[in-house]
């Protein structure tokens, strides 16, 4: 029996979307064979007399150059903008929920070392939790995606990829925020005893929230710069870490939190926990605090990093 017209037409976006995936890990081979091979000509070049397995680890402990670099990210940019807009949604949303156990390691080392001089310094530690789950599991999160989904539109410019630019922050953005809308409600919901007081670690929660919401309209806007540009700078070191993600993520995420900068995603689960209990409003949240640190985050991201990161390569393109 024949397959019908409806059949036909349903399968053949899979079978583009296998061959997109066919080239794209051609053309990754293919990149990664022409940086062995030039690494292994200047090898030759260079006129020393090494044994076949003396160049290859050579030439595998060579560093990526920027150009391969701004490749890796921006093939991967590539393929989120193709992704459904469900996955994106479901991934956002998982991200922020992941991300809000950045406030509560925070919390916890904050009230275990209440007396410690460097309190704050060694709480820094636990905000990197949520970074660490979120980026390798590789789930949706937006600063991430200031500089990954950018690098496409920067190297060839066109109204569709501005547009599909625009659709993967509005997703992402808004999954993000109701992942961690949720963890509050739920964390402070499923917490709070009978007579109304929460858990130790939540009270330090709040505590960890009250202090981060000190930083509002225009100060957020100028901590958020930093932060932006720490999480790009973060992505773009990314493909050159492997083996060391880790300490690479806790490195720039431990500095956002120990230099007191401001992260639009992290920081709504901490303003939707004040907002939850009470302590503060839903448009004092909104315009003083995730609006100004949006704003910040997205010039540090692509304002900075990602326009600094484009241009040392341009001219090789």
């Amino acid at each position: 029996m024949h397959d019908s017209p409806k059949g036909a037409s349903e399968d053949k976006p899979r079978r583009f979307d296998r061959t997109q995936s066919l080239e794209q890990k051609a053309e990754q081979k293919a990149e990664q064979k022409a940086v062995r091979e030039s690494a292994e000509r200047e090898i030759e070049d260079s006129g020393a007399t090494l044994t076949r397995k003396e160049k290859r680890q050579v030439t595998d402990h060579s560093r990526l150059s920027a150009l391969t670099v701004f490749s890796i990210i921006r093939r991967e940019g590539e393929e989120e903008l193709r992704r459904p807009s469900s996955s994106l949604w479901w991934s956002g949303i998982a991200a922020g929920i992941g991300i809000s156990s950045s406030v509560y390691a925070q919390a916890l080392l904050y009230e275990t070392f209440a007396d410690h001089p460097y309190r704050d310094l060694i709480a820094s530690l636990g905000y990197t939790v949520g970074f660490v789950l979120v980026i390798l599991s590789r789930l949706q999160l937006f600063t991430e995606n200031t500089l990954s989904v950018v690098l496409p539109m920067l190297s060839e410019p066109s109204w569709m990829r501005l547009g599909r630019s625009g659709r993967l922050w509005a997703i992402v953005l808004t999954a993000n925020f109701i992942g961690t809308f949720l963890t509050a409600l739920a964390v402070l919901t499923v917490t709070q005893g009978v007579e109304g007081q929460y858990s130790s670690h939540v009270a330090a929660m709040l505590e960890v929230s009250e202090h981060a919401a000190e930083a509002s309209g225009f100060t957020a806007l100028v901590k958020g710069i930093p932060a932006g540009f720490f999480i790009a700078a973060l992505v773009w070191m990314l493909p050159s870490s492997k083996g060391f993600e880790l300490w690479v993520i806790m490195l720039f995420t431990g500095l956002i939190a120990a230099g007191g900068f401001t992260h639009v995603v992290a920081g709504s689960t901490e303003m939707f926990m004040l907002v939850v209990d009470g302590r503060m409003g839903v448009a004092e949240a909104l315009y003083n605090h995730l609006l100004p640190t949006f704003a910040g985050n997205v010039i540090g991201g692509t304002g900075l990093f990602a326009m600094l990161a484009y241009g040392q390569i341009h001219a090789e393109i």
